[in-house]
């Protein structure tokens, strides 16, 4: 009878996705294929900020209708990246309003002549506001800066002997209390302290609102018939995964659509027709995440293959989705992967480095996972904004498990949670499910952090966003990250975990690491005893300037930095056996924020440099997380590569000189308190 319900629920599953989502057309990853190609439009393009009054020149003049040479001086910037500390000019490190960027592009012959082609251009990250032209033709806006948006410009670059095209991209940085994240605009009228027409964006988050076209700009193919969109749910019955699909073609309603299910050898597992339906696979490879199993995150390959006959031929299409076969179960002081217990041992991130700004760069992603391997991490979040796809990708192949946030950050303003932000907000969740759905490593949406979730509209606003991400994505649990006290947050009542932020003994009691214990002790009971569902200490940590030692630890120390840890790390410690369920440090690395007497040159929270160098706090955490690896899943932490091992130099030599000390002065040794 259970068998049967599972498979039951396992083929209704697809359809109770299409239901909940609104959004038109899929967002699958542009790949190559036999029927598919791509053009990386990477590098530089021309830009121009409007530095106009009204920031409106650029479409008072048209700027988009000729080369945006023509229109005044240009700069040479990179794509991708932030815009803002790449040249010299200090204005366009804080510029608030349009800038234009644009780059002509040849195309490949076939791509204008053959009409059985589809041409699509994608821009992966435009922040915030976006229009696009191709040739002077507006093709499509977009609002939000962290998501992927595209357009069919076929008609666009098929009328004609064109060989080449000119996209032109405008981008409005600006934050409303509409937006996500929300912002506002302060305009400072005493003119005997400010020029006329100043102004600032004023935010209400602790990083820097970078702008640009943060991820790669492409230009894709496929034929006029394709697979538009694939949606992969998983399960298991004993030893069988069971995999769900469910398939969406454009340009026919008349097609025949076949998959293949392949393992990591190339060797089919499983196979079916259909535009859905459920394949079967027998003793079936599970995705583990990183440390909780001696072979982790192994992926299978779903090979779709679509053939339709149309008034000008037979068409096929292929694309190839990887696929892992997990489950992801919530219970009042538990969550499993795969039925087993899973303790989020982690980091909270940002999109950040110096020139880049936000931009994605390989080198800097690579870098980042080996730091989150050689830590013993098998987690993070992406705060406070969806990450790039090649991240997702990454964390499905290491088996780095995502706690998956949305940009609603800062929403602190009565306005922010109107209906027209709950409107856009809303979706915004449908983008990200959209675009996120099938990844294995994606365990939990996050759909805000730190929300002002004690005024009165912060229920209705939670209650709808919850309901509306579990109508799109039944398969996950759903919550968002507070900061407000137990007995005064309006949403945690809808969401299946709890995720606290809590700085004991840094934003008060300053200094004070004695009462951390007693106070972080205290969250957590009052916590568990009001809602009974598990709890993630989503944030917590101290700045630290990289160098700067003192003793006995004073903040901004590393020494009060890697302290304050320790005290949390012992009711950590405790609590995790009970109905604490992770810790994710605040932060991985250093990063940049507006200007404050309170932040150095950005926040200095991070365990690692901005340059991705280790504080000391970094080794005390390698320590914890691969201690806590061993002891709960220690089979799979033996088949870890040596060079991840931990090799503590401070302990070692610790030990050591206590060796020596015992050996020569025993009788005084013996006496020495133990601190």
């Amino acid at each position: 009878m259970a068998r049967g319900l599972l498979a039951c629920w396992f083929l209704l599953g697809p359809l109770l996705w299409g239901c909940g989502l609104a959004l038109q057309g899929g967002m699958l990853y542009p790949q190559e294929s036999a029927s598919r190609e791509r053009k990386a439009l990477d590098g530089l393009w021309s830009f121009r900020a409007d530095f106009s009054d009204n920031r409106q020149e650029g479409f008072e003049q048209q700027w988009y209708r000729r080369p945006l040479r023509e229109t005044g001086p240009t700069l040479d910037m990179p794509v991708p990246s932030s815009f803002n500390d790449v040249g010299q000019d200090e204005r366009l490190h804080s510029f608030i309003g349009w800038v234009w960027y644009e780059r002509e592009v040849t195309l490949p012959q076939r791509w204008t002549q053959d009409l059985g082609t589809r041409v699509v251009l994608r821009i992966g990250s435009a922040h915030y506001y976006a229009i696009v032209w191709v040739n002077g033709v507006h093709v499509i806006e977009h609002e939000g800066g962290h998501l992927p948006f595209e357009a069919d410009i076929s008609k666009l670059v098929q009328t004609g002997p064109l060989s080449s095209c000119r996209i032109t991209i405008a981008i409005n940085n600006t934050l409303t209390p509409h937006t996500l994240p929300p912002g506002t605009i302060d305009y400072m009228t005493d003119t005997s302290k400010y020029p006329k027409g100043y102004f600032v964006q004023k935010i209400h988050f602790d990083f820097f609102n970078y702008a640009g076209l943060h991820r790669s700009v492409l230009l894709y193919t496929t034929p006029t018939t394709y697979i538009d969109d694939i949606t992969v749910t998983t399960g298991v019955d004993q030893d069988t995964g069971l995999v769900n699909y469910q398939i969406f073609i454009q340009g026919t309603e008349h097609f025949h659509v076949e998959v293949y299910l392949l393992n990591n050898e190339g060797e089919i597992m499983a196979q079916g027709t259909g535009d859905q339906g459920q394949l079967q696979v027998s003793n079936a490879h599970l995705w583990w995440p990183y440390l909780m199993h001696e072979h982790p995150a192994y992926l299978y390959s779903l090979e779709v293959k679509l053939t339709a006959e149309t008034g000008a031929g037979p068409v096929s299409d292929y694309y190839t989705l990887p696929v892992g076969i997990r489950t992801v179960t919530v219970t009042k002081n538990q969550f499993l992967i795969n039925g087993k217990p899973f303790y989020f041992q982690g980091v909270n991130k940002h999109e950040d480095a110096d020139i880049r700004g936000r931009g994605f760069d390989w080198a800097l992603m690579m870098k980042d996972f080996n730091l989150l391997l050689w830590l013993g991490a098998n987690s993070f979040r992406t705060s406070h904004y969806p990450y790039a796809e090649e991240v997702m990708q990454l964390c499905d192949k290491y088996g780095i498990v995502v706690i998956d946030e949305s940009p609603g950050v800062g929403i602190s303003l009565p306005q922010s949670f109107s209906n027209v932000s709950l409107q856009h907000h809303l979706e915004v969740m449908e983008e990200l499910v959209r675009r996120d759905k099938n990844h294995p490593a994606v365990v939990m949406w996050s759909i805000a952090n730190e929300p002002s979730s004690f005024l009165k509209p912060a229920g209705y606003y939670f209650k709808m966003l919850v309901a509306h991400t579990k109508a799109l994505d039944p398969s996950r649990p759903v919550t968002f990250v507070t900061n407000t006290k137990y007995d005064a947050d309006l949403g945690a009542l809808y969401v299946d975990v709890l995720c606290l932020n809590s700085y004991y003994s840094w934003y008060h009691d300053y200094g004070h690491l004695e009462v951390i214990q007693l106070q972080l002790k205290t969250q957590f009971e009052d916590w568990y005893r009001t809602y009974e569902k598990p709890i993630i200490q989503s944030e917590y940590g101290a700045g630290a300037v990289a160098g700067l030692h003192h003793d006995p630890p004073l903040m901004y120390s590393e020494e009060y930095q890697k302290s304050m840890l320790e005290e949390y790390h012992l009711v950590l410690d405790q609590k995790r056996k009970e109905y604490v369920v992770g810790e994710l440090i605040w932060n991985f690395a250093d990063f940049m924020t507006d200007q404050s007497p309170l932040r150095i040159l950005g926040n200095r929270k991070g365990i690692f440099t901005r340059e991705r160098q280790p504080k000391s706090a970094a080794f005390l955490l390698r320590k914890r997380y691969w201690r806590i690896a061993n002891e709960t899943y220690q089979t799979a932490v033996s088949s870890v590569p040596h060079e991840r091992l931990p090799k503590s130099a401070e302990f070692l030599l610790q030990k050591r000189y206590w060796r020596t000390a015992h050996e020569t002065y025993q009788p005084a040794v013996s006496s020495v308190p133990l601190y």
